[in-house]
């Protein structure tokens, strides 16, 4: 053995001179929320790497990926068991470890048969597996695409039900049976996609319910879906990391909640920023980040107006040129933050 690698929970170990019956019933565990990992800085990456070899070793599910993004640079795919699983992960990296890193938006794999020949071949197979929208096949190509759904578990004080039921509608969910506990406690089973509630959804049911609530969720395999790559553009330009997979009958409610979302995260530039959500080539949504502006017209006492036009064209004329050159800068919450309602 010649790292750790090459250890797995359930692994039976004998001596070479006694072989015995390998134990049953152990299964690797299989991440469900993967997110890209990448350092602040590229100076960064060999502190970064360390730091996630490090936090592997007593934290066996986590699966790591290289991957490499041409905003962000060499960082690394990391497969999670939840979201919050995502976050105490992140922030182990920043205390224990002093590594700040750039977490891109979660997401979970989801499943795509293809179709023509050519386009198996060159894919290595019929179905394959997605777990990051910027790998996601042109949607000429793609017959059908499939998303992950559990089977959650809601046990709640009966006057919070309503509240909940309309919580889990909202997030596609489908009521598979409801049972009443003990007179004053209702426990539900619902089937739900499982991109609707690796973010935020445990949050709003513990708020709706004044935290009495409680959910548990199990895997309930893969259901056929119409899914579309939600695009974010800044200034025109598309900012993959920011791309995420939505259902088509919510991408221009999650389009607009993102954009606004953005506006409020991204600080304010020295130019105006253009922040637009697309789907299948076409402008979703659309918020508009005002510049920074200087009163370049304070000095005027008086005269002629051409004065003062000539003085603001100038001003725009520059902030334009800004505008084609200049990067944006997005705060390092960005990519989690945007999805949560």
């Amino acid at each position: 053995m010649r790292s750790t690698k090459e250890a797995h929970i359930g692994d039976t170990l004998y001596h070479s001179d006694n072989p015995v019956e390998p134990m049953h019933g152990f299964k690797p565990v299989q991440p469900m929320v993967y997110a890209g990992v990448y350092p602040l800085d590229q100076s960064q990456h060999l502190v970064l790497r360390g730091a996630i070899e490090k936090l592997t070793l007593n934290d066996c599910v986590v699966t790591v990926q290289p991957e490499s993004s041409p905003a962000l640079g060499q960082g690394w795919r990391l497969g999670f068991l939840g979201l919050l699983h995502l976050e105490v992960f992140n922030q182990r990296l920043d205390q224990e470890y002093d590594a700040q890193a750039i977490m891109t938006a979660p997401s979970v794999t989801y499943k795509i048969r293809i179709t023509g020949k050519k386009n198996i071949a060159l894919y290595g197979g019929e179905e394959i597996l997605v777990s990051n929208p910027v790998k996601l096949p042109d949607p000429s190509i793609v017959e059908e695409m499939y998303e992950p759904t559990v089977l959650g578990t809601i046990i709640t004080p009966d006057e919070y039900l309503g509240s909940i039921m309309s919580l889990c509608m909202e997030k596609r969910g489908v009521q598979r049976n409801s049972v009443n506990i003990d007179g004053t406690r209702m426990m539900s089973q619902w089937i739900f996609p499982l991109n609707e509630i690796i973010v935020d959804f445990h949050d709003h049911l513990k708020s709706i319910s004044s935290g009495f609530a409680s959910f548990d969720y199990e895997d309930n395999g893969y259901v056929p879906s119409e899914l579309v790559k939600l695009n974010i553009l800044l200034n025109g330009i598309v900012v993959e990391e920011l791309s995420t997979i939505v259902h088509i009958t919510k991408s221009t409610t999650i389009g607009k909640r993102m954009c606004l979302k953005l506006l409020d995260i991204i600080p304010q530039q020295m130019f105006q920023v253009a922040i637009q959500a697309k789907v299948n080539g076409k402008i979703v949504a659309r918020e508009n980040l005002k510049a920074y502006r200087k009163d370049v017209t304070a000095k005027l006492y008086g005269g002629d107006v051409t004065r003062r036009m000539k003085l603001l064209k100038r001003q725009a004329e520059g902030k334009q040129r800004m505008k084609t050159i200049a990067n944006i800068v997005l705060p390092r919450e960005t990519f989690i933050d945007v999805l949560k309602r």
